[in-house]
């Protein structure tokens, strides 16, 4: 580090800014902070602690610190420096201005553009003499503004260097005199004038007696008067009125006695040229005068002078003596008596040379004529023969003329990422209006581009919708916008804009478009003016160097500006080059549509209902950006010439491993390359999807139909033939995940309804690659609200979803749901083989076997043998020691355990230490430094939005393989995944890397789905970790690489998370504790951290209680306090938990609960265990007596004494979890898959079984506190003891499965023996009910067991009739907002009318369930929180049969039977469909009811009108669009009574 840290801390970059930050001891937050707001050295000299803790964030603490140990380096380095001479720094005196502004400004972008004058003056003042030193050592030299050239627009800059002054040479090269004239621009008129006459005359008659061309430059420094400056730099003086330099050369008359009117002639008015400075706000001219002494006025004569003088002590104008003057060199001397005369002689030479030289300079060379249009378009295509389909344009221009604008149809074709537009009248008349004709656009301006700084660069270029629609920024004002955006002037615009102007090209050029990706183009069409030129400069220095930069001007005056701007910044040379001046638009149209990929305004076309197309505009089609959408003759706009050139390349991409792309199935279609296979999966796709077209069964809008593929096999492909053969039926589209489902959803109604009457529309299919179930539910969910608001005709099929998942076991899921997945794999079928060894032997022929890796691969189905093989010889001589393999295996590792995932080639090109000066030789210096084997396995990927290239391993199991091999027996992939976490060079590369960060991460953390024996099961670890831990055997070295990547990544609370999952697997609870306790600082919120917490304390305590019985001792007080303590923070921490689950609103949470039961029952195991508590005559009692009243047994006194409270509160908290189990489960479905995707946010351990799980904890708990009577009553023929407590008979009740609404009802699944399981537990409750106190849970258990009972044998003799359960109902509260939800339920359950009941009866018990719903409905939406509706299923448990009493009550278990045999999928569907509902065994069981519709809402037909009886439809899509009569099935829930199968009346 001290070597990295020697050189001055001015010159730091951000990088060693970090370093020596963290040398001091700042923590990692902080440091990242400062490294994205880009704090390099010059910055960090400029900090003061008031910056720090407003904008870093930081506490004072740190904050001190930094500023104290920069005031020690500055000290330090200052003593060395003043034995050093100082040597400034080569840079142009533009980017020691930028580098100024830029730091400043960086230090201020919270503040706006006025807090640069906020800064600490004495840092300010220390900055800009180190830049005066640089400053010193190195200016930019600049040409002077061409030679008495009327009307040429031209702009000097500040600082910059004209050449020294000169005397004549050639007499019509002008010779140079610069007067600073700074305190003289600050006097009042008459001294003013009379100084500038002097100075003006004195050079005039000394030019002009010489007959030499000259001009005298006003602003310029003169080194001799001038200390502190350099010899001609330009510094501008300001002009308060013109009229008074051009009213001073009245003095001609004054001052010249003969031939006045030849010097008026000879001398030009003055002229004005503008001083730009980076920093001024203030107006500053160079004043120039020239001087042209023509032959024809100024023959045979010499012109004397009395020059004038203003005399402070007279106070008035005083003109010296006539004298003669003369250039003598750089200088204007007076001719003395004594060299009058051969003066006088010399005359008629001086005559001579001038006419010569006079008719040399008209005497015209031919002109050279540059081939412009072939600059254009190298310029244009970096060289080759087209432009780039991937490369983006920044144009940058101000107004245009009404002619241009009917000429930028090339324009039209370019991928325009953002216009800089200066022209504020755009949207109404220019570019932006003709533009925005035929595309879509976002208007921005220049502080839409503010990033604030926690945003990520993905949200930030999302919320902009940058790559989607082109960003048309608004630079100085929008004329027709009634926001705040109005034109301004210059000066105004440099104060107030100049800041935001900064930031937009900084954040496009450093975060948003990698160098090499993008071209800047100036379009100059009207005057420049100064806003244009600082443009120029910010993309200059941000895009460090000129190469992708492209001026065009038609004019040549406008352009002289630019170039003179232009030329201080890269040289005369460079500008001249990159520009192209003097072509029309016109012809610039005409020239770059010949080497544009896309033929002009190609129309592109949808199939419409009625067979024919239609034509789509292309601003539609930009509009719906969350598609992209397959036309009928998608990619025929593609220019021949393209085809002919590239159609090889693109067909040996594809067979090497690249992804299919259309142009693949256009080449092929139309004959250019050979077809591409279609494999058998193709077919059975295309059947399901032709079937759903031809009978809608399910007859909703939306059905769907998945492609479950291995990775790499092909899957891709498939999906993609099926759409583009479908193209000309359907309206295809691929749906673009960045966007959301229900942007997505809105662009596909559009894309459906496009120039069609939504009730005659033909369906969209949309492909939905690699997306997770829940995407493609929240997309189906809205798909079909859609659909149902737009009112389509029941049975009409709108959209068609193809989604194409990578899978472990597509044969699996193929399976499980025949009619509606398709599965792909490396396993080729016979068929299959024929058309790969066919196509195999063609390609062979056509390309080197190497080129097409991955098909030859797969001709084998990626035999492991042959895989082996083939790898084998790939890596034949590979220098293991090169920085490439270490490329490879770093690509390799991430390939192989992380999906999709891809190095940024910048990203390689850092670890490979490559300096690339020449953006379009870039691509080819990378592919030069890669080995011939990493040419080979990497694949190069563009993204589809921002086209930044990456690579990765061609095919992910070759990744496997390569990592296998090369790492050979020697290496681990730990060792290699340490190396890769430690590779400061990737991970501090700053271009890229919220992508590499998230595949580093995610190689740590990120659990999948994994195979053990033949099941697919998830990971308990990222599956590196698994492998370290499982194939390695050495967990330490797990632990080890967790702890680095929780440092390297900032400390991230998950990967502590993970780290104590680890190390409590490995029984290193201390160590877990810690790392537990430390994620939960960070997330004190988190409930799924603060369930690990507790799972720590958990399994802590489990291995305490096996230590105990392995020790095979009595069990004691003493010692088993340990393990109770563990035992209860366990509990203390599910609690917790529990607390933050509640309150997050938009997660569901419940593995507290769960877990607190498991601990609990663990630990009343223990108690009951103890030697005190053992014995079998009167230990259970005692234990009984200790857990439920005020004793305490002296055994267990004083060991025990911290826990008392806890333990005797323990059936208290435990009833309390099973109940609110019980009611979750009462509310909602529960199904959990595999196939769920994973975020480091997932509980420790899910139940599989939750319903077979409390039913097991309910009884186990109920065990505990009954066991003595519980086991005599299981006995046959034992009777209740009649001395028995409530407690202990609803414990006892708890013990036979009677505890809960959930573990009763879930006794219906398990038939064996329940009967008189049942009838026992009736026997348990009060003979007489009515008349005994029940609490609330008591009476819902008791009448819920005789509902449950008469389910299984309605014959039953101890089932009550209902009006005897009705009147216990009596018993629940009248306040209904004490009843609990299972209360309400049974509310709504019991009291639903019959049909032999009175009205007044009937009105009655709608009373009641209308209360109870009414009820029911609050705690319901309270319960399902911020949760979208499909992810948390009511469900219902009972549906209304046409029995009487209770036999009316038909559980669902009994209906759910006829689909008995289907997976839980395809159940779901057939219910979901109404597939199900039409079986005949399900009319003759359930009671058909009638109702209506209005307006979307159900309501029951039976309730008086006056108070009508509104019900939730079960499927809201099965509800009819308009008003009408229907007839339904009535199922009971938590939420009330839904209507399902809801079929109009005929």
């Amino acid at each position: 580090m001290a070597d990295e840290l020697d050189q001055s801390p001015k010159s730091w970059t951000e990088s060693q800014v970090s370093t020596w930050l963290r040398s001091i001891g700042v923590k990692d937050r902080y440091i990242d902070k400062m490294y994205e707001d880009e704090v390099d050295g010059i910055v960090l000299l400029a900090l003061n602690e008031d910056f720090l803790k407003t904008n870093i964030g930081m506490k004072p603490g740190p904050a001190h610190l930094i500023i104290q140990k920069r005031d020690e380096l500055i000290n330090s380095k200052q003593k060395t420096q003043e034995k050093k001479k100082p040597t400034g720094g080569r840079k142009t005196e533009l980017e020691q201005k930028d580098i100024n502004e830029k730091s400043v400004q960086r230090l201020s972008t919270s503040e706006g553009p006025s807090a640069q004058t906020q800064q600490d003056d004495s840092v300010l003042k220390e900055r800009q003499t180190a830049q005066q030193q640089c400053v010193l050592t190195s200016k930019d030299d600049c040409r002077p503004r061409p030679f008495d050239q009327e009307e040429i627009d031209f702009i000097y800059v500040k600082h910059r260097v004209l050449q020294p002054e000169s005397g004549a040479f050639n007499l019509t090269s002008p010779c140079h005199e610069f007067k600073s004239f700074a305190v003289a621009a600050t006097l009042d008129r008459t001294r003013l004038q009379a100084k500038f006459a002097k100075e003006v005359l004195k050079f005039a008659t000394g030019c002009m007696n010489i007959r030499s061309n000259g001009t005298i430059h006003f602003g310029v420094m003169d080194s001799k008067e001038d200390a502190g400056y350099v010899h001609g730099e330009i510094i501008g003086i300001p002009v308060k009125e013109r009229d008074m330099y051009v009213d001073a050369l009245d003095y001609i008359e004054k001052s010249i006695s003969s031939d006045k009117e030849h010097v008026r002639q000879c001398v030009r008015p003055p002229r004005f040229i503008e001083v730009m400075g980076q920093e001024s706000t203030e107006k500053r001219y160079v004043v120039e005068v020239d001087i042209v002494p023509s032959i024809s006025i100024v023959k045979s004569k010499v012109y004397a002078v009395r020059l004038p003088n203003f005399k402070e002590s007279a106070n008035k104008i005083e003109y010296e003596k006539e004298m003669i003057l003369r250039r003598v060199g750089s200088k204007t001397e007076q001719v003395t008596d004594k060299e009058l005369s051969d003066f006088y002689q010399r005359v008629r030479d001086r005559d001579v040379q001038r006419e010569e030289a006079e008719k040399s300079q008209f005497v015209n060379a031919p002109e050279i004529c540059q081939d412009l249009g072939r600059k254009l378009t190298m310029l244009m295509t970096s060289g080759k023969k087209f432009i780039e389909k991937e490369k983006w344009f920044i144009l940058i221009t101000n107004k245009f003329k009404p002619d241009d604008l009917c000429n930028i149809d090339w324009l039209l074709n370019m991928k325009i990422f953002c216009v800089f537009d200066f022209d504020p009248e755009s949207n109404i008349s220019g570019l932006c209006n003709r533009y925005r004709q035929h595309h879509a656009t976002n208007m921005h301006s220049l502080q839409s581009y503010r990033m604030s700084g926690d945003i990520a660069i993905k949200d930030f270029t999302n919320q902009l919708h940058l790559f989607e629609q082109t960003s048309w920024i608004f630079c100085n004002g929008h004329t027709d916008f009634k926001g705040s955006e109005t034109p301004c002037d210059e000066m105004t615009w440099i104060k107030t804009k100049m800041t935001f102007l900064r930031e937009s090209v900084s954040v496009i050029c450093k975060k948003i478009l990698p160098k090499g990706t993008f071209q800047v183009i100036f379009l100059l069409t009207s005057p420049v003016e100064k806003p244009l030129l600082h443009t120029f400069n910010e993309f200059f220095t941000d895009m460090e160097g000129h190469e992708d930069i492209i001026c065009i001007c038609e004019s040549e005056r406008n352009f002289k500006k630019w170039q003179s701007f232009a030329e201080g910044s890269c040289g005369t040379e460079t500008v001249n080059k990159s520009s192209v001046v003097g072509m029309k638009m016109s012809h610039v149209n005409a020239t770059l549509q010949q080497v544009q990929l896309v033929k002009a305004c190609t129309s592109k076309h949808l199939p419409i209902f009625v067979k024919g197309t239609c034509r789509l505009e292309t601003q539609v089609e930009e509009q719906m950006y969350s598609l992209e959408i397959l036309t009928v003759n998608h990619c025929d706009e593609t220019s021949e010439d393209f085809i002919n050139e590239e159609k090889a390349n693109i067909e040996s991409q594809f067979y090497h491993g690249g992804r299919v792309n259309w142009l693949n199935f256009w080449l092929a279609e139309k004959k250019y390359v050979g077809g591409v296979i279609k494999r058998d999966a193709y077919r059975d796709t295309s059947k399901l999807v032709h079937g759903a077209l031809k009978c809608n069964a399910d007859e909703t809008p939306v059905i769907s139909i998945n492609i479950y593929h291995h990775p790499g096999s092909g899957g891709s492909t498939v999906a993609r033939q099926v759409l583009w053969d479908n193209r000309k039926d359907l309206r295809c589209a691929v749906v673009k995940l960045s966007c959301s489902a229900a942007v997505v959803a809105q662009h596909a109604v559009e894309l459906r309804e496009y120039e069609e009457d939504p009730q005659k529309c033909l369906p969209v299919l949309l492909l939905i690659e690699d997306s997770d179930r829940e995407y493609l539910d929240d997309l189906r969910n809205e798909l079909e609200i859609a659909s149902n608001t737009k009112k389509i005709k029941a049975g009409t099929l709108c959209f068609i979803l193809l989604s194409c998942r990578r899978s472990h076991d597509p044969e699996g899921k193929c399976k499980e749901s025949p009619l509606q997945n398709v599965s792909v794999t490396h396993k080729l079928s016979a068929e299959e083989k024929r058309k790969f060894s066919g196509k195999r032997k063609v390609l062979e022929e056509r390309y080197e076997p190497d080129f097409i890796l991955t098909f030859v691969l797969m001709t084998e189905g990626f035999k492991e043998d042959y895989l082996k093989h083939f790898v084998t010889h790939l890596l034949e001589g590979i220098d293991h020691g090169s920085v490439v393999t270490r490329l490879i295996l770093y690509v390799a590792l991430l390939n192989a355990y992380v999906q999709n995932s891809f190095i940024s080639q910048s990203h390689c090109e850092a670890l490979l230490a490559l300096t690339i000066h020449l953006e379009r030789f870039r691509h080819h210096e990378f592919e030069k430094s890669l080995s011939p084997h990493a040419k080979l396995v990497f694949l190069h990927l563009r993204d589809d939005k921002t086209h930044i290239e990456s690579i990765k391993i061609i095919h992910p199991l070759i990744a496997k393989e390569i990592l296998q091999q090369l790492l050979g027996s020697q290496q681990t992939q730990s060792s290699l995944a340490m190396k890769l976490l430690c590779e400061t060079v990737l991970f501090e590369h700053r271009f890229g890397r919220e992508e590499y960060l998230s595949f580093l991460k995610a190689l740590f953390i990120t659990r999948s789905i994994i195979r053990k024996g033949n099941k697919f099961v998830k990971s308990f670890f990222s599956p590196l970790i698994e492998h370290v831990c499982e194939n390695e055997k050495r967990p330490d070295k797990a632990i080890e690489l967790l702890k680095e990547a929780f440092q390297r990544f900032n400390q991230n609370p998950f990967i502590a998370q993970q780290l104590a999952r680890l190390l409590y697997t490995y029984e290193k609870f201390e160590e877990a504790k810690h790392w537990a306790e430390t994620a939960a600082k960070q997330l004190p919120n988190n409930s799924y951290i603060l369930d690990t917490k507790g799972q720590v304390y958990k399994k802590w305590f489990q291995a305490k209680c096996k230590a105990i019985e392995n020790d095979n001792v009595p069990k004691t007080a003493q010692n088993t306090a340990d393990a109770v303590e563990t035992a209860l923070k366990a509990v203390e921490c599910f609690r917790q938990c529990e607390k933050a689950a509640d309150a997050d609103t938009e997660n569901v949470n419940s593995s507290g609960f769960f877990a607190e039961v498991e601990v609990g029952c663990s630990l009343l195991k223990l108690i009951s265990s103890l030697e005190v508590f053992a014995n079998k005559t009167s230990g259970h009692s005692e234990c009984m007596k200790y857990l439920l009243t005020e004793y305490i047994p002296e055994e267990v006194e004083g060991a025990w004494e911290p826990f008392h409270d806890c333990l005797k509160n323990l059936h208290k908290t435990m009833e309390d979890a099973l109940e609110w189990i019980s009611e979750d489960l009462s509310y909602f479905q529960t199904d959990i898959g595999v196939d769920e995707e994973h975020s480091p946010e997932s509980p420790e351990e899910k139940i599989s079984h939750p319903l077979t799980w409390l039913a097991k904890k309910s009884s186990e708990y109920g065990k505990y506190f009954s066991e003595v009577y519980s086991t005599a009553l299981k006995k046959q023929g034992k009777s209740v003891p009649a001395n028995l407590t409530p407690f202990q008979k609803r414990m006892i009740i708890y013990h036979l499965g009677g505890g809960n609404l959930i573990s009763i009802l879930s006794k219906l699944t398990d038939p064996r023996d329940t009967v008189s399981l049942l009838e026992t537990i009736l026997s348990l409750y009060p003979s007489n009910p009515k008349n005994a106190k029940f609490g609330q849970k008591d009476i819902v258990n008791y009448i819920v067991t005789h509902i449950t009972l008469n389910s299984l044998s309605p014959q039953a003799r101890e089932v009550a009739p209902l009006k005897d359960l009705q009147a216990l109902c009596r018993q629940f509260p009248s306040d209904k907002r004490k009843c609990l939800p299972s209360s309400l339920f049974l509310l709504t359950l019991l009291f639903w009318p019959e049909d032999h009941d009175t009205d007044h009866e009937k009105e009655t018990k709608y009373e009641i369930v209308q209360s109870a719903v009414e009820h029911l409905e609050r705690g319901y939406w309270t319960k399902k929180k911020d949760i979208p509706q499909r992810k948390r299923r009511i469900y219902t448990h009972f549906f209304l049969g046409s029995g009487n009493g209770l036999n009316k009550f038909v559980h669902k278990k009994k209906i759910e039977n006829v689909t008995k045999g289907f997976s839980v999928s395809e159940k779901r569907m057939k219910w979901f469909r109404g597939e199900a509902w039409k079986k005949p065994e399900i009319a003759e069981t359930l009671k058909c009811v009638s109702g209506w519709t209005e307006d979307g809402v159900v309501y029951l037909e039976g309730p008086p009108k006056e108070k009508k009886f509104s019900l939730k439809p079960l499927h809201v899509l099965s509800v009819p669009h308009g008003n009408e009569n229907i007839t339904f099935y009535l199922g009971f829930t938590f939420r009330g009574p839904v209507a399902c199968n809801i079929v109009v009346k005929k």
